[in-house]
């Protein structure tokens, strides 16, 4: 039986990691860009939930913080489902039928 999680516990990994990891470390959005190596226009939009997080930029905040990639990862997915979960209502596939 698979359990159901309410979207509400789905975060944005971007919200997280500006809460827990770029503002906990005292930094800017901009110096956290120049220490991930990134522009400051691609950490805005993560940090604001304006884009999603890529595998790269996962590995680049485990290098950086020590918070693993996978684990960010795996959030951005649970986000992303939590969204087409809320307008599931709203994708019509029939079920397949096997022919044999």
């Amino acid at each position: 039986m698979a359990i159901a999680v309410s979207p509400a516990f789905a975060v944005h990994p971007g919200a997280w990691l500006r809460a827990e990891i770029v503002e906990a470390h005292g930094l800017s959005v901009t110096g956290a860009a120049e220490h991930l190596g990134v522009t400051r226009q691609a950490m805005s939009a993560l940090l604001n939930a304006r884009a999603g997080l890529s595998a790269e930029m996962a590995i680049r905040f485990e290098k950086a913080f020590g918070v693993k990639a996978d684990t960010l990862l795996r959030m951005q997915g649970a986000y992303e489902l939590a969204q087409a979960r809320a307008r599931e209502a709203e994708i019509r596939v029939t079920r397949f039928r096997d022919a044999a």
